[in-house]
């Protein structure tokens, strides 16, 4: 018997075997080996499953996200009156109008100001409502409901009966004379001082159950072994709210928190509905999605107004990329499991 260590041919009694080496005793399967063709099998059904799962919603995000997109920007490159072919070309003539237009340096701050607000004022009162209804209270689970209940009506059932309630004649001021406080009574609707508030409170009327769904779902996956230690201890109601509640409600409010922004970049339908196209801008409650609808399909530049619609896209991009790259970065890392190499 002869051998040749480091190839994969082996004569034994004069017959020549190819597919395995003998190095130090040991057997290694060759590239050919069954081993080695189930391996590559098993990866190649497991490419085919995730390519049949992940395959519609990928084409459906193709279809309905990233070809609108492209489209929008091929025609922000043109003066285009929203039918027949767009051939006035004018290049990057839009773009640079928007980025230079006081109006639309106007709707951007009102953007980002109703961004702030509402984590401001929805946030707290969401965590205040949830650890209140996750007690043993008599009807709690009635209360549940009603505060989720101005979630799931319609954005224009609300615009348009708190435009009725609002107006200088409306139910709010009729009840504020009624119960003698008619020296509060004001134009909530047209009064720049007063706009933002009004729509303020709206948007936290209608979105805080949301809110409050998902801090109460958050607070029931935490252990109940956790408090009933702190309690042992000594630690008051606050101190544990502190120190256990809050630090384990992190990943729920900051997933809570990058909703309300993209949700608040892209407000449109309630402010067009109270307040309509013109008087927006004169309360000061005008939005880019406001802007875009005036400027493009109301003044017939349908070109113009798709360079708005990428400038959004653009912007809500950035703000939802950096958020995750330093916001939810520890909460993704947590939900990704890597192979061991």
């Amino acid at each position: 018997m002869s051998n040749t260590l480091g190839t994969d041919t082996t004569v034994v009694d004069g017959r020549q075997s190819q597919g395995t080496s003998e190095v130090g005793g040991a057997h290694t399967a060759s590239p050919t080996s069954p081993r080695a063709a189930r391996r590559r099998s098993g990866r190649g059904r497991m490419r085919l499953e995730i390519a049949v799962l992940s395959g519609p919603a990928i084409i459906v995000f193709l279809a309905f996200v990233i070809f609108p997109v492209a489209l929008a920007a091929y025609y922000g490159f043109f003066r285009w009156h929203g039918y027949g072919p767009a051939t006035d070309f004018v290049g990057l003539n839009n773009y640079k109008l928007i980025l230079t237009d006081p109006a639309f340096h106007s709707v951007l701050w009102h953007n980002l100001l109703i961004v702030v607000l509402s984590l401001v004022i929805q946030g707290p009162l969401s965590i205040i409502l949830a650890l209140l209804l996750n007690q043993k209270i008599r009807g709690r689970g009635l209360i549940r409901v009603l505060i989720f209940v101005p979630y799931v009506i319609s954005e224009v059932i609300v615009g348009t009966g708190w435009s009725l309630m609002l107006q200088s004649n409306g139910a709010v001021n009729d009840f504020l004379h009624s119960v003698g406080l008619g020296g509060i009574a004001a134009d909530w609707l047209s009064d720049p001082n007063l706009a933002i508030w009004s729509l303020m409170g709206i948007i936290s009327w209608k979105y805080i159950g949301f809110a409050v769904i998902l801090m109460l779902a958050g607070l029931q996956s935490i252990p109940e072994e956790l408090f009933e230690a702190a309690q042992i201890d000594g630690a008051s109601y606050w101190q544990i709210q502190r120190r256990i509640t809050l630090p384990l409600l992190g990943p729920t409010i900051r997933i809570w928190a990058f909703l309300s922004i993209i949700g608040s970049l892209q407000l449109f339908d309630l402010v067009y509905i109270i307040w309509g196209q013109y008087i927006a801008s004169t309360a000061g409650v005008s939005t880019m999605a406001t802007y875009m609808v005036g400027q493009g399909r109301n003044a017939g530049n349908y070109g113009y107004g798709n360079a708005v619609a990428v400038v959004m896209f653009l912007i809500s991009l950035i703000i939802a990329l950096v958020y995750q790259r330093f916001v939810l970065r520890r909460d993704l890392q947590g939900a990704v499991t890597e192979g061991v190499k």
